[in-house]
């Protein structure tokens, strides 16, 4: 077998990825075609292919998601058609101060989540924020636009205005998602 792709998870993910009696872990091995190995002194996950390259990638962002956050439905998008999956450092724009990626990290997400839910509702993606990375799961359109406001906001732009950035563009989004459907 050839190996797709490892990752250090963070111990409290390690059993989300192998799910009740390894149901999630069995669901990634049959969707992407791949054998998942769990090192559980390392808290190391490694995909490795069967056939397929392009699914055992697919299954290998599946374990990223988890990793990062996501629930494992949420993840699971990641196998249809046109869904991507990306990584934000919050570190790159900290300067190595713990106390501003918790102030960033805040920001991202709002009183009661509630930044956070207005970027995924007005983008269409989902977003998870843990440890020093901000992770969105998409369409490549969206995205983009989800990845524009967060950006945004890392570097320090008003609420306000990221907000009139995601109203402004999401009729722009919409068109282009039809669009690309044709």
């Amino acid at each position: 077998m050839i190996e797709a792709g490892s990752i250090k998870v963070p111990e409290n993910r390690v059993a989300v990825i192998i799910g009740k009696n390894g149901s999630v872990r069995n669901q990634i091995e049959q969707m992407g075609d791949v054998k998942i190995f769990i090192d559980s002194e390392n808290n190391t996950v490694t995909v490795y292919q069967k056939k397929d390259p392009l699914k055992a990638l697919l299954a290998f962002n599946v374990v990223q998601a988890i990793a990062r956050g996501f629930n494992p439905e949420k993840a699971m998008i990641l196998f249809e058609e046109n869904m991507q999956f990306m990584v934000i450092s919050i570190k790159e724009f900290t300067n190595g101060n713990t106390k501003r990626a918790t102030e960033l990290k805040g920001r991202i997400i709002g009183r009661e989540g509630r930044t956070r839910d207005i970027i995924e509702t007005l983008t269409g993606t989902y977003i998870s924020v843990m440890g020093n990375t901000v992770s969105i799961i998409g369409d490549y359109i969206s995205i983009q636009y989800s990845r524009e406001a967060i950006n945004m906001l890392l570097q320090g732009r008003k609420h306000k205005t990221v907000y009139s950035y995601l109203e402004k563009n999401a009729g722009e989004l919409k068109f282009r998602k039809m669009e690309e459907s044709f």
